[in-house]
């Protein structure tokens, strides 16, 4: 019994050794491994930042190198080399995107004084609108204008009333906020005056230098006294000089679209233009009233308040006497109207002048 204790104990004890002795072993082998793998970190983490220094230089020691290597006379150099080449160029403006200007302009004053007292000289009204640019042209600066228009006007020997017009009208198109060119169409030579036919020419020679929208059609000779009588065009066609102080302020008759009217470009070639065989004076208005009925346009017009215009008082010029075919010519507007007009005008341009305040352009109509 006491010799199978014996055996028993020693056999435990020597368990407990080879299990202290695996237990050791295991912590080494543990401990090794562990430290190993530190060293392969350390390694990798060394070789990183290695590469790293070498693909990305540090920034603040290559700017001092620079500011070692380039002294400052070769920097001044530089800087000296880099204005001569961009001397003279302009700088480049942002390009700032306009809005379209109000439906009514906030710079209109309403009713206006007009008067023929006092003499006026161009270089004065090129003075007084120093935004009119070569041509007579004109656009709005802080917004984008609704309408291109073209101010078309039959000329010819009416310098003075010419001064007039453009001394009141320059000033009244920029307050209502027009993208305008104003065109001085001048007959040559001493035949008798045709106006209708100048209206064509003016038309057409106007598209040639801009992609108008609108055209207004005005005698030198009537200025309008309320700048909210606004020059462009409408759904209709505009008669805008509906209360002329020659006729006491009032419309002489219903069909008058005499002096001062617009019509946009479709209204224009719906209609022909204006007849060209019109010779003398009188007749052409009543025609092209009747060319829009025909085509099944109405007059369109601002109240006769704010239509109010006067008239320069002037004798009738030479060379356009009242003209004695009008009225048989009125009566078959419907028949002719369809091979007299725009598309069957003929002139020759004479002279064409960029001036300060109008562009004026010189042609030959012919003669009847």
């Amino acid at each position: 019994m006491a010799g199978d204790s014996s055996v028993n104990f020693n056999f435990l004890h020597r368990t407990c050794k080879l299990v202290v002795l695996l237990c050791f072993l295991h912590i080494s082998v543990t401990v090794v491994f562990y430290v190993r793998s530190l060293d392969i970190r350390f390694a990798f983490v060394q070789n990183q930042q290695t590469q790293h220094n070498v693909t990305q230089p540090n920034p603040v020691r290559h700017t001092e190198v620079t500011n070692i290597t380039e002294p400052k006379e070769e920097a001044a150099k530089v800087q000296q080399q880099e204005g001569t080449q961009s001397k003279g160029r302009k700088p480049e403006e942002p390009t700032k995107r306009r809005e379209k200007c109000p439906e009514t302009s906030p710079l209109l004053v309403g009713p206006l004084r007009v008067e023929f007292n006092n003499p006026v000289n161009l270089e004065q009204i090129k003075k007084d609108n120093p935004n009119v640019e070569l041509g007579g042209r004109f656009r709005p600066k802080d917004c984008k204008a609704l309408q291109k228009v073209a101010i078309i006007i039959p000329f010819r020997k009416r310098d003075e009333h010419l001064k007039y017009w453009l001394h009141y009208l320059h000033p009244i198109l920029q307050r209502q906020q027009l993208d305008y060119g104003v065109y001085i169409v001048n007959q040559d030579g001493d035949e008798i005056f045709n106006r209708a036919k100048l209206l064509n020419v003016g038309y057409t020679e106007a598209l040639k230098e801009y992609d108008y929208e609108c055209f207004v059609f005005s005698d030198v000779d009537l200025i309008p006294m309320d700048d909210r009588n606004i020059y462009k065009c409408f759904s209709q066609p505009r008669h805008l000089s509906v209360s002329m102080d020659k006729f006491g302020f009032r419309l002489p008759y219903n069909q008058y679209f005499g002096g001062v009217s617009s019509m946009s470009k479709e209204q224009f070639l719906k209609i022909n233009g204006f007849p060209n065989n019109y010779w003398g004076w009188g007749g052409e208005d009543d025609d092209i009233y009747n060319r829009l009925v025909s085509k099944g346009m109405s007059i369109s017009r601002p109240t006769g308040e704010m239509g109010k215009c006067r008239m320069i008082r002037h004798d009738r010029d030479k060379q356009n006497e009242p003209n004695p075919q009008r009225f048989d010519r009125i009566a078959h507007t419907r028949e002719t109207m369809h091979k007299d007009g725009i598309n069957s005008l003929t002139y020759q341009v004479v002279k064409l002048e960029k001036l300060d305040l109008f562009t004026k352009i010189t042609v030959d109509v012919g003669k009847p």
